[in-house]
């Protein structure tokens, strides 16, 4: 008699049905530690603890910044998931910028450095683990990456192309382990623009090394045409040179040399000397200065409380403006061209890019242009006062720009500068519509801050502040006393700046 079977299940009619397992797509994170076996052969003890502190202030903190879920350590590596790709390689991308500060003072032989791999796949879930060849193609990419680099698979590199300020380089189709079709690799190149410069100077170089091979033909048929010996056709033999005429000297020089190209220098500008393209100048605040009481108790970052005197300076009354940042691009000051409306304010910068633009700015105006310390732009902030807000205690709706501080649906952009009423000192956007950086080095408490209005500089710097909360914040995050920080080399959706200048 044949086997019955159930059609679902295919097992035979007695058998229990199998238990679902839990599947999803998620994007994957593989990382692990380059010539960790060397490192621990020549400093066991303190390879271990220098690896521990890294999984503990770095990797961790950033999986979970970045909305993802550490599966596992290894020793030597480790294993994350998340919902979003986007988020995945910009986890990746601060893990890896923030090694090349932890390694900067080290002797290479002592650096630890990771190779990541990245792939989307669905992926079975299991309470301690994950499985499936999403996983076994993230962890091939990584074994494949070159020390310091984040590689990513064709599937997230669809994902993330238009989403993230960087550059991609095509490696091409990869036969992987294991794996039975070739997995498109990609390598992610943080620095789109220098990754555009280097492009172009190799194609400047391959252009300019064709050009002169056509030159050089060009020349020689040129001489050759010109000073060819006539012939006799009936005898052919040659016709001597006629004695005006000088006959021509092999050695010498076509007559078409082309002429070597003239290097044009950037002159600079002599102090006290206009610029030579005038640009319009942030409309900028007058502050007198003054004594306050810096921070709150309502998170550990903004204690303790602490009196803080400032000096007199000026601060920009809106953020920074896209128009206005990209006057720095157009001048080849800043690395990258932003988009959107003019008045929009300046997002997707990095606390490098701010600073590009305040140096630019301040040399091209002869002005001591900067960013403002967090102590003065609290202050700022704060406009006279001492409560949460700088309108009272209360949340009010239709006063800044955030999630839900509005009575409509938010945007999938910040609005206009300017767009709310303006604090007592007379100051936009003090809170919510963007992240703005601060000069200030990121510290997780008040402790040994400066009493004196400057900038905190000392300690490790890899981390700056922002402040101000962003419109994808909810109102917590607009608090005057609200403190972040994030990586200084990285670009967010959601960071801007404004800028401060000394009397």
């Amino acid at each position: 008699m044949a086997e019955i079977r159930n059609i679902k299940t295919g097992k035979a009619g007695g058998e229990p049905p199998r238990e679902s397992v839990p599947r999803r797509l998620a994007a994957i994170v593989a990382g692990d530690i380059v010539g960790y076996s060397r490192l621990m052969q020549m400093d066991e003890e303190g390879t271990h603890s220098r690896v521990k502190r890294i999984e503990r202030d770095l990797i961790e903190p950033s999986i979970v910044e970045h909305h993802g879920r550490l599966v596992k350590t290894t020793g030597d590596g480790f294993l994350a998931i998340f919902d979003s790709p986007v988020e995945a390689v910009r986890c990746g991308i601060v893990i890896q910028q923030n090694m090349v500060g932890r390694n900067a003072s080290l002797p290479k032989h002592h650096w630890i450095e990771f190779r990541i791999g990245v792939n989307l796949g669905d992926v079975i879930i299991e309470p301690d683990d994950v499985y499936g060849d999403g996983v076994n193609i993230a962890t091939r990419l990584e074994s494949i990456a070159d020390p310091g680099q984040v590689y990513i698979s064709g599937g997230i590199y669809e994902q993330i192309k238009h989403k993230l300020v960087c550059g991609y380089e095509s490696l091409g189709d990869r036969k992987v382990k294991n794996i039975t079709d070739p997995v498109r690799v990609y390598r992610v190149l943080p620095d789109a623009a220098a990754y555009g410069r280097t492009r172009k100077r190799r194609e400047t170089i391959l252009i300019f090394s064709l050009s002169l091979a056509l030159l050089t033909i060009a020349s020689g048929a040129l001489w050759y045409m010109l000073w060819r010996p006539s012939f006799n056709i009936a005898g052919l033999t040659t016709t001597p040179a006629s004695p005006t005429q000088a006959a021509p000297d092999p050695s010498a020089a076509p007559a078409t040399q082309p002429a070597a190209p003239r290097q044009q220098l950037a002159v600079p500008a002599q102090p006290g000397a206009k610029p030579a393209s005038p640009i319009t100048e942030p409309e900028m605040a007058a502050l007198r200065g003054g004594t306050f009481a810096m921070g709150s108790n309502e998170d550990a970052s903004e204690k303790p409380i602490h009196q803080v005197t400032i000096r007199p300076f000026s601060i920009s009354k809106y953020p920074i403006t896209v128009r206005e940042w990209n006057a720095c691009a157009a001048a080849k000051a800043c690395t990258v061209t932003l988009t959107g409306s003019d008045d929009a304010p300046a997002t997707n910068v990095s606390w490098n890019d701010a600073k590009q633009f305040v140096g630019w700015l301040a040399a091209t105006t002869q002005k001591p242009y900067r960013l403002p310390s967090e102590a003065e732009w609290e202050y700022a902030a704060r406009g006279g006062t001492q409560t949460r807000y700088w309108w009272g205690d209360q949340l009010q709706t239709g006063m800044a720009d955030c999630k839900n501080c509005t009575d409509g649906t938010r945007g999938e952009q910040p609005v206009k500068v300017g767009n709310f009423k303006p604090n007592p000192f007379g100051l936009y956007d003090m809170g919510g519509g963007v992240d703005q950086w601060v000069e200030d080095c990121w510290h997780k408490t008040y402790l040994g801050a400066p009493w004196d209005g400057s900038a905190w500089t000392a300690g490790d710097c890899s981390s700056h502040v922002t402040r101000s909360g962003s419109w994808r914040n909810d109102a917590k995050y607009v608090r005057a006393a609200n403190r972040d920080g994030y990586d200084t080399n990285v670009r967010y959706p959601t960071h801007g700046f404004r800028v401060a200048l000394s009397p």
